[in-house]
This record gives C-alpha cells, sequence and structure tokens, in this order.
C-alpha cells in the first residue's frame, strides 16, 4: 500500500489531458500498487482480483450513510437548501442497501432479464435500422446523436412509458446529473447536478401524476401499482427508480455504443475483422466493454472494520473501485492494452458486481450488439471526419460528446 496521501490521483482523475486517453495514468496506479491512499482517509483500489471481491463482499456498501463524516455532509446538503434530495444518497437502488435494495431490485428486475430483452431484440433492430436508412441518405452520421444517444433513450422510453417529446429535455437534466457521480472534494462544484436530479425528480413527480389515470402495460404503470399497494413502494420510492431507470437506461449505452465504435475505428484490424465475421458480435461488444468501460470507477464504504491488502480498514473508509484500471490487469487479461474482439476470457468489470450488479446488462449488450453490428455492416467503409475527438466533461461517466463518421 502507498501510504502518502496521493492528491495526484485525484487532479490526475479530473485533467482534461487525461479524457482523450487515461489508460497510461492506470497503467502506473496498477505498477504504484494495489491499495493507494488518497486525501480524507480515502483509499483506490485497483487490481482485478480486490475489485472483484469487494464489489461483492456485503462488508462493503455504495451508501452514503456509512461514510466517516456522513452526518456533516448531511447537515452541509440541508444547509446548502437540498433537503429534498438528502434521500436520494440512500434511498435510490443505486446507492441502498438490503433489504431495501432487495425489495426495489425485485419490483423492476422482471423486465430486464435476459430472457425478456432477448425478445424485445426485433425492435431494437427495427429502431436501428430506421435510424441508419435516415443518415444513409445524408452520407454521414453523428455517432453520438443520431445512434448512440437515440437508439437506447427510445427502448428505455418505450418500457417506462416516458413520452417521445420529452427525450430532449430529460437528456440535457441527465447529462447535469451524471456530474454528481465524479468524485470531488468540492461539494459546491456538485450543485449544477444537484440542481439537475431536482427538474428529473419534478418531471417524474408529473408524468406519474398524468398516468395514474390512465394506466398501461407499461414499466411507470407497474410501479404505480406497486406503490398503491402501500407497502411495496413509496412514493420517493417510485421517483427515484424512474430517474435512475431513465438515467442509467441510456447515459452508460450512448457512451459504450459510441466509445465502442471510436475503438473500432482506433484499431482498422479489429473493424475488418468484424465486418469480415459479423458472429464476433457477441465478443466484440464484451471488449469494448473491457477496453474503453462507459463508467470508469464506482466507491465503497465499509460498514465494519474490514482487513484489505493486508490494511486495516477502519469502518466508513470510502474506497474508490477503479474499473478501468481493473479491466487492464495483466494478471488477469492477456496483453491488456490490445483490443482484441476474439477474446473469449473476458472477466470485465464494466458492469460491477454483487447485489449492484448492472440491472440493464442485458439491454446495454443486446443494444450495443444491434447499433454497432448493424453499423458496420450497412457502412463497411466507415471513418473519422476528424481524428480530434472531444471528451464529454465528466470523470466517472467517459465517453466521446461528438463522433462524426462518414463512408
Amino acid at each position: 500500500m502507498t501510504d502518502t496521501q496521493d492528491l495526484s490521483i485525484l487532479e490526475a482523475m479530473r485533467d482534461p489531458a487525461n479524457k482523450a486517453d487515461p489508460y497510461p495514468f492506470y497503467k502506473s496506479l496498477l505498477e504504484k500498487g494495489a491499495l493507494l491512499r488518497l486525501p480524507f482517509g480515502a483509499y483506490a483500489l485497483t487490481r482485478h482480483a480486490d475489485c472483484f471481491n469487494v464489489l461483492r463482499d456485503a462488508r462493503f456498501s455504495s451508501s452514503d450513510e456509512h461514510k466517516d463524516g456522513y452526518e456533516n455532509i448531511g447537515e452541509m446538503i440541508k444547509q446548502l437548501g437540498y433537503e429534498d434530495l438528502l434521500g436520494l444518497m440512500t434511498r435510490i437502488m443505486l446507492f441502498a442497501d438490503p433489504p431495501d435494495h432487495t425489495r426495489l431490485r425485485r419490483l423492476v428486475s422482471k423486465a430486464f432479464t435476459p430472457k425478456a430483452i432477448e425478445a424485445m431484440r426485433p425492435r431494437i433492430a427495427s429502431i436501428v435500422d430506421d435510424i441508419l436508412d435516415d443518415v444513409d441518405v445524408r452520407g454521414e452520421i453523428e455517432v453520438v446523436d443520431d445512434l448512440a444517444f437515440k437508439l437506447p433513450v427510445t427502448v428505455i422510453s418505450e418500457m417506462l412509458g416516458v413520452p417521445m417529446d420529452d427525450h430532449e429535455h430529460l437528456r440535457s437534466l441527465t447529462a447535469v446529473a451524471v456530474a454528481a457521480l465524479d468524485p470531488s472534494d468540492n461539494f459546491e462544484m456538485l450543485l449544477p447536478a444537484a440542481e439537475g436530479l431536482r427538474a428529473m425528480r419534478t418531471y417524474f413527480d408529473e408524468l406519474v401524476e398524468k398516468r395514474r389515470g390512465d394506466l398501461g402495460d407499461d414499466l411507470l404503470s407497474a410501479m404505480i401499482a406497486a406503490e398503491d399497494e402501500g407497502d411495496r413502494l413509496s412514493h420517493d420510492e417510485l421517483l427515484d427508480t424512474m430517474l435512475l431507470l431513465f438515467a442509467a437506461g441510456h447515459e452508460t449505452t450512448v457512451n459504450l455504443i459510441s466509445g465502442g465504435m471510436l475503438n473500432l475505428l482506433t484499431h482498422p484490424a479489429e473493424l475488418e475483422r468484424l465486418v469480415a465475421d459479423p458472429s464476433l458480435i457477441t465478443t466484440t461488444v464484451e471488449e469494448l466493454l473491457r477496453f474503453g468501460p462507459p463508467v470508469q470507477f464506482t466507491a465503497r464504504t465499509t460498514t465494519t472494520e474490514v482487513e484489505l491488502c493486508g490494511q486495516t480498514m477502519p469502518k466508513g473508509t470510502e474506497l474508490v473501485v477503479m474499473l478501468a484500471a481493473a479491466n487492464r490487469d495483466p494478471s488477469v487479461f492477456p496483453d491488456p492494452d490490445a483490443l482484441d474482439i476474439g477474446r473469449e476470457d473476458n472477466r470485465h468489470l464494466s458492469f460491477g458486481g454483487g447485489i449492484h450488479l448492472c440491472l440493464g446488462a442485458p439491454l446495454a449488450r443486446v443494444e450495443a450488439q444491434e447499433a454497432i453490428g448493424r453499423l458496420v455492416r450497412r457502412f463497411p467503409g466507415l471513418r473519422l471526419v476528424d481524428s480530434q475527438v472531444e471528451w464529454k466533461p465528466t470523470t466517472t461517466i467517459r465517453g466521446p460528446a461528438r463522433l462524426p463518421l462518414t463512408w
């Protein structure tokens, strides 16, 4: 373990120079040690085996309420006027512990099983084909707006019952809100994200009220029915779950599709390999998830004293689990910095693990398979319009801001 407080790690996470390629930085972390001390008593966990185990260990929680000094954080939030959002830190499924997490996940999990998602594949393929028909006429595609956003937001909106006309409004709010996931030692930097979260909850509150008198067969109607049963879902939980499913249901997949296409285009031999053998699309998507995960890291907090990497972690210690670094661990992945779309033994951590294993993983996989597979088959001569790629400003969520291609 590195026993000096390393401000440079936090600074590097936020450094715009690392947006284009953070992987040399992650490689340096792997070489530096398995457990790296950060300021304020936190630690960064870098290696695959340790990240894998922590994500599956109930002694490490994703809820902020276990964090040392949580009461002070809560008081600061109240003083800044965001008391209405305080419950998000423990109530939303992403951050909840059992038994609440178990109850909330069970209410929506049937809609996201591999079997349920596979039944949606023809509809997903149809949406992709319609998009590609439109861009074929233009002779170019801006992958982020035209495909990577439009596909998953259409699918999750149909699942949840969100009107198509509201997509752009919700997209702008989501883009602001996800900044709340970025590591920061300056809480005020997160205030715009708090405003985005508040606006999203207000939107879903109004949508719920509209839907009550006209229930359908969508997931929102099912959750309203669960709320009406009283002990299954509170109104706050309903709003928080809608917010999470909509945001997570498209934001990370946007970056998987656009970032995945960028990585294929910058590795032309692998792109040609996929064009020549479309059956490789399943392993291609898994390798794109490993090579450039949309979620670069996540956080856990110890709920009791724990021994980790030879170090005693007191209760309330925060860990930054470096998923993207673990995905390049040479002890698990041969030639980890090479993109190999045929890689078979691909134990990447891009969907997390344990009870918080990404609920939407089956959906993200199918959407990426159909979007990327159909795009490269339809336009085998794809090429970048501009070699200089603009990246989104967020740190935890990574992906191109724009990706114009032609053929």
